[in-house]
């Protein structure tokens, strides 16, 4: 079907249920002297409780409706069609960029209003922004089949560009939408241009594959930024990584309790925006809009985490779901050609490696450091992510003109 306006509606009846589980929550105790490093602070836990039994989401919702939004069917090889809710933002230039954006975990299309604004200013490049829900969240329909993992993620959103009338685009993403734009760029670098994105995993250079970068990161030592990243990246994989394990293994056994219980839901996500920010200062509107939209997502609040469980467990041919097509997380955190490449690095991310351990990736032309700034970039320093695509495609930039036809300015023969 051709592209519908969506407009959230909520039923009052799952607004009631929410309110009145909250309102019968029971709380266990702490340890004293209880800090961060246990998990949420029952003090914090307790008070947000309260604070979103009294919440209006309605307000929130009236917000959010005046987003552009839009949803149509996509129809992925080995699946039911899917009914896919997304944000479409068009510009009125005429030779503007077609950019995905892509989500990640906890994070939904929410993410990319603090961008919108950025990115219709005056001037140039301008874009036109879609940013789906991904299936499973917010309010795209679930997938009810094993198998569903990063390349029909990846299918999913490279089909709704090209009913959009995108043939050629360029995408930016965080999180599982690094991972998921990397894969579209793998299958389609006929219509993925170029990718920016936020997350940077990669293996060091090798000199099998990358004799110089090899070489390089052999001799030279790490920079003090370096180190401090590494420090982060340990830190997260010892202290951080415990959602991940149970997400990617027994997904349904979590869906349980995220799904019947409101409280478990806010305490999962919280601890999210908490440890993976930079000390963002969030506010109780947003937090309650960001965890409200996985309490009413279409799916439930347990779908998203199954492509986890998906994802970390493709092979080369998936076993689940015999003769779909596949790429593994390593295909992901490898080289990829032909799609030019946009890299940012923010010192509270979860995982920050060398420089030379990004260039692995495929070929770059955009690359910024930034000096604060978290996992959530487009909500925690949306200025500085206008900036980078601003940058990157832009007259001088090293993506220019990447989208035949369309330069992102008026003038047809702009130059650089």
């Amino acid at each position: 079907m051709a592209p519908q306006p969506y407009k959230i509606s909520v039923p009052q009846e799952k607004l009631d249920n929410l309110k009145r589980k909250l309102s019968l929550a029971e709380f266990p105790d702490e340890l004293e002297s209880s800090r961060w490093d246990l998990g949420v602070p029952l003090a914090d836990l307790k008070r947000l409780t309260k604070a979103w039994e009294k919440w209006d989401w309605r307000q929130a919702e009236e917000r959010l409706n005046k987003l552009p939004q839009y949803h149509t069917g996509v129809k992925v090889d080995g699946f039911d069609e899917l009914d896919i809710h997304f944000v479409w933002q068009k510009s009125p230039v005429k030779n503007a960029i077609p950019l995905l954006f892509v989500h990640g975990w906890p994070g939904s299309f929410f993410e990319v209003a603090h961008i919108l604004p950025l990115l219709a200013q005056v001037g140039g490049p301008a874009f036109h922004i879609v940013a789906p829900s991904l299936p499973n969240y917010g309010f795209s329909e679930g997938v009810r089949k094993r198998g569903f993992a990063a390349a029909q993620y990846a299918e999913t959103c490279h089909k709704l560009m090209l009913q959009l009338g995108y043939n050629e685009y360029v995408t930016q993403g965080g999180d599982w939408g690094a991972y998921i734009t990397r894969a579209i760029g793998y299958f389609y670098p006929d219509h993925c241009k170029a990718s920016h994105i936020n997350l940077i995993r990669a293996p060091p250079p090798v000199f099998s594959k990358n004799p110089l970068l090899a070489l390089q990161h052999s001799v030279a030592p790490y920079t003090e930024k370096e180190k401090a990243g590494f420090a982060r990246t340990e830190w997260f994989a010892q202290e951080g990584r415990g959602y991940f394990i149970e997400q990617s293994t027994k997904p349904q056994t979590l869906a349980y309790g995220l799904h019947d219980s409101p409280v478990a839901l806010l305490a999962w996500i919280y601890e999210k925006l908490h440890d993976w920010a930079d000390n963002y200062p969030w506010t109780d509107d947003e937090i309650f809009t960001w965890v409200s939209i996985y309490q009413f997502s279409r799916a439930g609040p347990g779908a998203a985490h199954r492509i986890y469980y998906e994802v970390i467990h493709t092979k080369t041919q998936n076993k689940n779901a015999p003769g779909l097509k596949t790429v593994t997380r390593p295909q992901c955190e490898s080289y990829i050609g032909g799609v030019k490449l946009g890299l940012t690095r923010n010192p509270k991310e979860l995982s920050i490696l060398p420089r030379s351990w990004g260039l692995t990736l495929g070929p770059v032309v955009f690359e910024a450091d930034n000096d604060s700034g978290g996992h959530f970039y487009a909500s925690e320093k949306p200025e500085l992510l206008a900036r980078d695509l601003k940058k990157m495609f832009g007259k001088g930039g090293g993506a220019y003109g990447v989208v035949k036809g369309k330069s992102g300015y008026d003038d047809p023969h702009a130059r650089l």
